[in-house]
């Protein structure tokens, strides 16, 4: 199955559905907020609890698992949501470009915001980062320091495993290399990385680790809180084993600009009936508190340059993030994935 994401196609039966939701006037409340959010249930609630315990504003959450820009597209000028919260920057870039979020005003959002991301015209803010990192077998793989360029060289013919290519976590990263060397050269790192794999590319993150513990492979690529959550034990005593069997490399591209960082954001609805708590509920969501409670809740690394780290999430070292536009990562991400269909990566 195809794992890119890519706007969901919707009949006439499903959005007469997504309209029937929609009350007849907007959702107006001075003390309520309402958010919209494809982020797990299990993380970000304990951060809502705090918002209204800090300002008394209650947070009426919609979670759900897909579709969230054509939920809010077929609700229209009705739509009763303020807050757009959603993972990968594929998926803010879209909300944006369809015209269904509107600009934060906010001092205090702008000054919480890291240098790479303040030049942006977009509508929306980054929350939390997630660092795309390489994963070496301890026992059986020296190297210190790696860039995604070095997956594909010879040396590691037979020793490379990697979730799909289709996965929205490696078309961003194929994206932001399109945008840096081209796309023939991408697509040419593409085969030659196909031809290094282990075993075919499928799974999850959390299997590279198993997969490196196995022998099945030496190297991988992985989201760095995968590892900080299975080291933590969330996954259990084997996930434990799994993650205590490699060691994190923070790679670089071969320019050495960074590592690459995908990410969770929001933004503030376009139709939105409750602007000012919106804003409040995002200014909290990047603030110092609500910071920390991401990187000790979800080990992803925070925006806020103040915020401190996991300690797990510390050992892995510095993240230096890749300076690559963001916009033009999501907007190379479909051309990638026609590389990946290509080359054959998944087969």
């Amino acid at each position: 199955m195809r794992l890119i994401r890519r706007p969901l196609l919707l009949g006439a039966a499903m959005l007469a559905g997504f309209a029937a939701l929609v009350p007849a006037s907007p959702a107006v409340a001075a003390g309520e907020v309402n958010l919209y959010t494809t982020r797990e249930q299990g993380l970000i609630q304990p951060l809502l609890d705090g918002f209204t315990k800090a300002t008394g504003i209650k947070v009426n959450t919609v979670f759900m698992n897909a579709g969230l820009a054509e939920r809010v597209a077929a609700e229209g000028a009705r739509s009763p949501a303020d807050v757009l919260m959603t993972v990968d920057v594929g998926s803010l870039v879209e909300l944006d470009e369809r015209n269904l979020t509107q600009r934060i005003n906010s001092l205090a959002v702008q000054a919480a915001m890291p240098s790479w991301f303040r030049d942006t015209s977009a509508n929306w803010v980054p929350l939390t980062l997630r660092a795309r990192v390489i994963v070496v077998s301890k026992d059986r793989v020296a190297d210190k320091a790696m860039t995604y360029e070095q997956l594909a060289d010879p040396k590691w013919k037979g020793r490379v495993c990697i979730r799909s290519g289709n996965h929205p976590y490696n078309t961003a990263l194929w994206g932001a290399m399109i945008a840096k060397k081209g796309a023939p050269t991408t697509e040419a790192y593409l085969a030659a990385l196909r031809g290094n794999l282990a075993r075919r590319a499928a799974g999850g993150d959390r299997d590279i680790s198993r997969d490196i513990m196995a022998g099945l492979c030496d190297v991988g690529v992985t989201n760095s809180y995968y590892i900080g959550l299975m080291l933590a034990g969330r996954g259990g005593a084997e996930q434990k084993k799994w993650a205590e069997a490699v060691r994190v490399i923070m790679p670089t591209f071969s320019d050495g600009s960074g590592t690459h960082a995908n990410l969770s954001g929001a933004s503030v609805a376009r139709h939105a009936p409750n602007v000012a708590n919106a804003t409040k509920l995002i200014e909290y969501l990047l603030s110092p508190e609500a910071q920390k409670m991401y990187a000790e809740g979800n080990f992803e690394h925070p925006v806020l340059a103040t915020a401190a780290l996991h300690p797990i999430v510390a050992g892995f070292g510095a993240l230096k993030v890749d300076s690559t536009s963001l916009l033009a990562v999501a907007r190379n991400r479909a051309g990638a994935s026609q590389m990946v269909d290509r080359v054959g990566f998944d087969n």
